[in-house]
């Protein structure tokens, strides 16, 4: 039997979480259950889609990760399967699939409603059920009826150029570390040893760190983390607050011509 993980924005404050949980065992007991993350951003499926992105692909082929963000039960909302890189996804069609990975499904159905009651709490009477059922053996057309249709969402682009590269932040985590869609290889490809000067709000560095500790407690880092995706933050502090920077604020690298 396939592992489910499960990410939502529920909190953990209420029985939303064990609500889910409960349903999915009551198809199969013996079905694993990993909790991703259930303090996602309310209704942020930026946010859920780069917590996602970030730990997918370490869970073995064959997972199935149910996604509940921003699913408000509305009475036209669709719910879908889609497999991805050997992965299935079960989730609000909200234009979250698309920014967790940008290559076509191999496959997707737009799951079934019991009655326009699955409605009132879709995470449980909707995905939950087809989480279960696709992680016991059923197959796609078990829980629902094909299609080629789903939202898809541009997801912010880096703008590069042999002076510059131009990107914004994608994610505040918890620390307040300041995480940008700028990527190492393309950083690397465009440096070639050249000065630069890493601008970001009213900051400027001249160097990329190696690790976090690299620098001395309240001063900034700038460095390259496991994604390989540039991360600005502040040893010991929250660099989100003290340097004023959130979500799709920019963020610049400019090179020297020479």
């Amino acid at each position: 039997m396939a592992i489910i993980t499960f990410m939502s924005d529920f909190g953990m404050s209420d029985h939303y979480v064990s609500a889910v949980k409960a349903k999915i065992l009551s198809v199969n007991p013996g079905l694993k259950i990993v909790d991703i993350c259930h303090e996602i951003e309310l209704h942020n499926i930026a946010h859920a889609a780069y917590v996602l992105k970030s730990v997918y692909e370490d869970f073995p082929k064959g997972t199935i990760h149910l996604i509940s963000v921003n699913d408000h039960g509305e009475r036209n909302q669709r719910f879908l399967a889609m497999k991805i890189d050997d992965h299935t996804f079960v989730g609000p069609d909200n234009g979250i699939f698309s920014l967790v990975c940008e290559k076509d499904p191999a496959m997707i159905a737009e799951l079934s409603r019991l009655d326009s009651l699955s409605l009132a709490f879709p995470a449980k009477n909707i995905l939950a059920k087809a989480a279960a059922m696709l992680a016991s053996g059923s197959g796609m057309n078990d829980v629902g009826t094909y299609t080629k249709e789903y939202i898809r969402k541009i997801d912010r682009k880096l703008r590069a150029t042999k002076k510059m590269i131009s990107g914004n932040v994608i994610k505040v985590d918890h620390y307040g570390n300041l995480i940008t869609n700028i990527e190492a290889e393309v950083f690397g490809i465009l440096h070639k040893g050249r000065h630069f000067v890493l601008q970001f709000g009213r900051e400027t560095t001249e160097k990329i760190n190696a690790c976090y500790d690299e620098v001395d407690d309240g001063d900034c880092f700038a460095l390259f983390n496991s994604m390989g995706l540039l991360e600005i933050g502040i040893n010991k502090g929250n660099a989100s607050k003290l340097i004023g920077l959130r979500y799709d604020s920019p963020v610049t690298i400019f090179f020297d011509e020479t």
